[in-house]
């Protein structure tokens, strides 16, 4: 929940020159809903998509305050964001509304970002991959592993969320190893090809390491998206070009 008409256009302004210098590396902003009409303007003409930051699981209809996938295609979205912690831990979305979003999202034409992760609690118990996959299940489940070539995978360990925390390269990599095979284990060609992001404090000092990684396929950066410079930094470290 952050921005303004006049530091957005500044950000975006910044951005849209660096990125079409950058070859071989896809970029897209979610941004709160009343800003996705100046998003649009702004990066209609650029190589930068946008997107939201959560969607309705309904379609239409008496659900005051919300917003559904169709209102967010009206907008010229293509990505929104589904079940981040910040959703899971502060508002209550439970895996299986998660997994409601998921198909609402697929449904009205959008590509979910499907958020997973742990907390710290949990991954000091040891029970970082039972939480992942109680998380991927639900999905799984109503959607089916076939979705997923229509959808990004965001791998967030909540205990790295804007605590200046990270985990390290081989650390996030065994997660997203953990999260590709248990995608494979219903379908292997779709687990082979989908985009699994790293989010969790990634910075320009991390990020060629992070992406390094085999089964890290790029980046949900939170905090150092505010920052035009350090976006840039992180985006040159994604680019197979360096």
């Amino acid at each position: 929940m952050n921005g303004t008409l006049a530091t957005n256009q500044a950000l975006v302004e910044a951005l849209v020159p660096v990125v079409s210098r950058i070859s071989g590396v896809k970029c897209a902003v979610c941004v709160p809903y009343p800003y996705l009409g100046q998003v649009q303007q702004l990066l209609s003409a650029s190589g930068i998509g946008w997107g939201a930051q959560n969607v309705s699981q309904f379609d239409s209809g008496a659900y005051t305050g919300e917003v559904s996938g169709a209102m967010l295609v009206d907008f010229g979205c293509r990505y929104v964001i589904v079940g981040h912690s910040e959703r899971r831990t502060l508002f209550g979305e439970s895996n299986e509304l998660v997994a409601q979003k998921y198909a609402a999202a697929l449904k009205a034409g959008l590509t979910p970002i499907l958020c997973v992760g742990e907390t710290l609690e949990q991954r000091e118990s040891g029970e970082t991959q039972a939480v992942v996959a109680a998380q991927l299940d639900a999905v799984l489940e109503r959607s089916d592993a076939k979705s997923f070539a229509h959808a990004v995978i965001a791998y967030e360990p909540v205990w790295a969320i804007g605590t200046g925390k990270t985990a390290s390269p081989e650390e996030a990599q065994a997660v997203h190893a953990f999260i590709r095979g248990r995608l494979a284990a219903s379908d292997d060609a779709v687990a082979g090809n989908v985009q699994v992001l790293y989010g969790g404090s990634v910075k320009a000092a991390n990020a060629a390491q992070l992406f390094g990684m085999p089964d890290i396929d790029g980046g949900l950066i939170g905090g150092a998206s505010l920052d035009a410079q350090e976006f840039a930094a992180i985006l040159r470290a994604a680019s197979p070009a360096g």
